[in-house]
């Protein structure tokens, strides 16, 4: 098992409690079609937040539970600052992009 394992876990953990506090967690999943997006971030099909929700997430979390290898590397907090730019700066967003480039960081780091 890669020895960042466990801080990629609680990462993602913080990052699903951050979308839950923010009202931006959907009870209802997305179409299969938008699902199947072939796009970075589904950015055709789906809102960034429900990318980290629907996709990210789980994938991540089959990564883990599968002991399987880590990517090389991570843009999500890039692109949570484009997402964000076209909103007044709240500190939700600001939160969120935090946790994104904490989880960037660990992705990066060597085991």
């Amino acid at each position: 098992m890669d020895a960042r394992f466990p801080k990629i876990a609680e990462q993602l953990l913080l990052i699903e409690r951050e979308l839950r506090l923010q009202g931006l967690w959907d009870d209802t999943p997305p179409s299969a079609e938008a699902l199947a997006s072939v796009e970075p971030f589904a950015v055709d099909t789906l809102e960034f937040e429900q990318w980290l929700q629907w996709i990210f997430l789980p994938r991540m979390k089959v990564i883990l539970e599968q002991d399987l290898p880590l990517p090389s590397a991570s843009g999500i907090q890039e692109m949570a600052e484009v997402v964000f730019a076209g909103r007044s700066m709240q500190g939700r967003d600001l939160q969120l992009q935090i946790l994104l480039k904490e989880f960037d960081q660990l992705i990066v780091t060597t085991r």
